[in-house]
């Protein structure tokens, strides 16, 4: 599981940034990449990565400001020239599914792929399958904008092998029968139950990605615990009176939320064109005043985010 950074800037591209999005790329675990927002030229800034349009299998709008959607019809088109064919399903405030259906009516564009959207009513879960959980909660910006929380489900432990072995288990089909926790009689009479075998499950990752807001509980809420809190900061720690007259945050507050909520690691983005290098060094140790773990992304950053211990 790996975060990769499309665009860390706020409101319209900058040279040593563009605006907003951002790749959770799932590959081992799924082997697709979920999209969070796509702003203007998104899909540019795709071609200078490893990522294939078609592999990305959902796109998690965050709000309907232009700097987290503008790039969304022409990625989808392009999805479509670039041998996408499997389903893709768009999540986000209500609007979304007019936007996108507007935008590719108007320009005669026909996809080649089925196009699903969700479009979000309030708090809650919006995708829960065998690998993932993923839930939504509502913000505070000018307009609607969410949170997103994505919980990996944990994973079934290990068959330890060493133990089979000292016990004078054959290798073979029976490993496969041990592992799925079945129990088993070898030819010479003895059972085992594969339970015996089978290491602790290991605990499934939690990453949470916010859209624009001002600092509030409910952020605080979707990173608990998280792995990796990704956290607009697009004002420096003194300008918490401009950064709630927009609906924005601090880098200060972005660390407190990190702090409150026991996250593993905070990953600061949608930095206003302001902060330029050394401006942006600067919020990573503002913040860092408040909670350690804490790291200004640039575009095209790639995180890993590993398995606990």
């Amino acid at each position: 599981m790996e975060i990769e950074f499309l665009g860390t800037g706020a409101g319209s591209p900058a040279k040593a940034r563009n605006v907003s999005s951002l790749a959770l790329k799932l590959l081992d675990e799924r082997n697709a990449i979920w999209l969070f927002d796509c702003g203007e030229g998104t899909q540019h800034q795709v071609l200078s990565t490893t990522i294939k349009p078609r592999k990305i299998e959902k796109i998690f709008i965050t709000h309907l400001h232009g700097d987290h959607l503008f790039g969304l019809p022409g990625l989808l088109s392009s999805r479509s020239f670039q041998g996408g064919d499997e389903p893709l399903t768009i999540y986000g405030p209500k609007g979304i599914k007019e936007y996108v259906q507007t935008s590719l009516r108007l320009s005669e564009s026909g996809l080649t792929y089925p196009l699903r959207f969700v479009e979000l009513n309030g708090d809650g879960i919006i995708f829960d399958d065998e690998t993932f959980t993923v839930s939504c909660k509502r913000l505070d910006h000018k307009i609607t904008s969410f949170g997103y929380r994505v919980v990996e489900k944990d994973h079934v432990g290990e068959l330890q092998v060493d133990k089979l072995r000292a016990a004078d288990i054959p290798s073979g089909p029976v490993y496969g029968q041990l592992k799925a926790g079945k129990t088993v009689t070898l030819p010479d009479g003895r059972t085992f139950n594969g339970q015996d075998f089978i290491g602790a499950a290991q605990k499934g990752r939690i990453v949470t990605i916010l859209g624009d807001t001002r600092k509030t509980r409910r952020a605080t809420e979707l990173a608990a615990n998280a792995d990796v809190l990704v956290h607009e900061s697009t004002f420096a720690a003194d300008e918490g009176k401009m950064a709630h007259n927009y609906y924005h945050s601090t880098s200060q507050q972005a660390a407190e939320v990190a702090r409150d909520a026991h996250a593993g690691r905070l990953l600061m983005n949608h930095i206003s064109a302001r902060y330029n290098g050394r401006g942006a060094r600067e919020l990573e140790q503002q913040a860092r005043q408040t909670f350690k773990r804490a790291k200004v992304v640039r575009d095209f950053d790639v995180i890993d985010i590993p398995f606990k211990k």
